[in-house]
């Protein structure tokens, strides 16, 4: 089950009203953080500016592919464990629009935990540890440790 803490908005869609949920400042520097660190081939000044300038907690070895995507609004709400591999392309999101609600939520990544390619990550998610998320999964539901986990919707394959 997703942990979220909703908004509840009147009138015009929450996106809308975006910045009653978030500085214009803040969110352009977030942008031009994360769409700058997409590109840097080093993965350790990727993770140091992932952990120093958007305050997202990561553990030590853990490696971001080319193109990965934290969320723009909320970044400090990843926590990723020790020795993880995210996969290129992948997306990890702490917040979610709906015509009349604005949702936020902390995700969790466990230690040795492989995110495939082309991941999505919803908001509000626990992955255990030693999880394999394969390639082009919508994780939109909580994974045990020891999982391995696949599609869209989300199947665990073995747990």
């Amino acid at each position: 089950m997703r942990k979220l803490k909703e908004h509840k908005v009147k009138g015009v869609n929450p996106l809308w009203q975006l910045y009653r949920f978030v500085q214009r400042s803040r969110l352009f520097k977030n942008t031009l953080i994360i769409e700058l660190t997409r590109y840097i081939p080093s993965l350790k000044l990727k993770r140091w500016v992932y952990i120093h300038l958007l305050n997202m907690t990561i553990g030590e070895h853990t490696a971001f592919a080319f193109k990965v995507v934290p969320d723009l609004l909320y970044p400090e709400l990843i926590t990723i464990g020790e020795n993880c591999v995210i996969g290129y392309n992948t997306t990890i999101l702490t917040h979610e629009f709906t015509v009349q609600a604005h949702r936020k939520g902390q995700v969790n990544i466990g230690d040795n935990t492989l995110i495939g390619a082309n991941v999505i990550i919803l908001p509000g998610i626990h992955i255990g540890s030693n999880v394999q998320v394969a390639a082009g999964t919508v994780v939109s539901k909580d994974v045990p440790d020891g999982a391995l986990v696949k599609g869209n919707p989300m199947q665990i394959i073995k747990d």
